[in-house]
């Protein structure tokens, strides 16, 4: 198969960062655009970004795009796809849309017509009426933005979020994703030591441990495009060969993840078990007033409450007037903070070097950051630089 056009998702916010994870596998012909970034490569790449995009929430096969003002347009430039090119006689295919600004607002309709119009393309190359299937899955996505109609195949199955292994939640947990995204904005790096406060379930300790040791996420778990015939095995076995090579278990971590609640705190033990990094994190519970190191240049990465819920406001102001001065006995660190609250600064005593728009779940947050200063150059050698400055 000669080049496709495939798209990472993501939320909005953290497209750069999904870039820069593309250039680094080697994918450089890239178009980033709000929520997501389409990128020219081999069908070997729908193996590779599935197992190491930790900021991506999905990976689709961008099949065509093209206007439709009318459901006949809608219906033609669907049928004139090559869809027989991805999807085999017994496949299931399914059919999801999204209509944004378009002339063709009635979802329900859309996702009908595109149905109706891969089917009548199918019939022309299987010679068939009717189709079963009882096959792997191949979802189709009609997304409408300004009249315009884009065609995908999503190849990943479950969101990349669900790396395998958080079995158990508490409350709202960080998504994964997010968590990555907010660890490679910063510039940690494996020889650094991270603290996070308000660990909860353990999300943000774990990405860390992931990245620090360049275990890539999806390796423990699977994905639709495993079971397309049009991908050869091959494929996927050289690529998940290709992560293992690339671990660096040898590595050791100064990761620390603390919180108040027990449960939580069992919780982020278990699922550090399950990631394969129990032995390079350190969890206790602990609350966030008693926080101190003997360790200088350190970073603190969390996601603190925010004061969501009625009543919590008061709580959660004292909080954060207890991290100003907490953090700030820590004066050679860098902190980053995620909140939704719109007064965090003035609370937390301090303006934040820089501010990042991100979203959690739907919940419009911003992501403070507080730079300390530079450690001796011997021990920031290879240290990697914020995503920002490469935007």
């Amino acid at each position: 198969m000669s080049k496709i056009q495939l798209i990472a998702t993501s939320a909005f916010g953290i497209e750069a960062i999904v870039g820069r994870e593309l250039k680094k596998l080697g994918y450089e012909d890239q178009m980033v655009e709000n929520g997501r970034v389409t990128f020219s490569a081999d069908e070997s790449a729908i193996c590779r970004t599935n197992l190491w995009l930790r900021t991506a929430d999905r990976i689709l096969v961008k099949v065509g795009e093209f206007k439709a003002l009318s459901f006949e347009e809608l219906f033609e430039g669907t049928k004139a796809l090559p869809w027989e090119q991805w999807i085999p006689e017994d496949a299931e295919f399914p059919v999801e849309g999204k209509s944004v600004d378009s002339k063709l607002f009635s979802v329900p309709d859309c996702q009908a017509i595109v149905k109706k119009a891969v089917v009548e393309k199918l019939k022309l190359k299987y010679k068939k009426d009717w189709f079963e299937e009882k096959g792997a899955k191949y979802k189709i996505e009609v997304s409408l933005l300004k009249d315009m109609a884009t065609l995908t195949i999503d190849t990943s199955g479950a969101g990349l979020h669900k790396r395998g292994y958080r079995k158990l939640v508490s409350g709202a947990p960080l998504k994964e994703t997010l968590a990555s995204a907010m660890i490679l904005i910063s510039p940690w790096n494996h020889d650094r030591i991270l603290v996070d406060p308000f660990c909860g379930s353990g999300t943000i300790p774990i990405e860390a441990a992931l990245i620090g040791l360049n275990i890539a996420p999806g390796i423990s778990r699977e994905f639709a495009a495993e079971r397309w015939p049009v991908i050869p095995e091959k494929l996927w076995q050289e690529a998940r060969k290709e992560a293992r090579d690339l671990a660096k278990m040898d590595r050791e971590l100064r990761i620390h993840g603390s919180d108040i609640d027990d449960e939580v705190m069992s919780l982020a033990r278990y699922h550090a078990k399950q990631a394969g990094v129990e032995s390079q994190i350190h969890l206790q519970r602990m609350p966030m007033a008693d926080l101190k190191s003997r360790y200088k240049y350190g970073f603190i990465i969390c996601n603190p409450p925010y004061g969501e819920r009625l009543g919590e406001d008061r709580e959660v102001e004292r909080l954060y007037k207890q991290m100003g001065s907490v953090f700030k006995t820590l004066d050679t660190w860098s902190y980053y903070v995620l909140t939704s609250h719109p007064g965090f600064e003035k609370l937390f005593g301090r303006n934040a070097d820089k501010k990042r728009k991100l979203y959690n779940g739907r919940l419009q947050c911003n992501y403070y950051q507080y730079f300390g200063p530079k450690p001796p150059p011997r021990r920031v050698e290879n240290e990697q630089k914020p995503v920002e400055s490469e935007e």
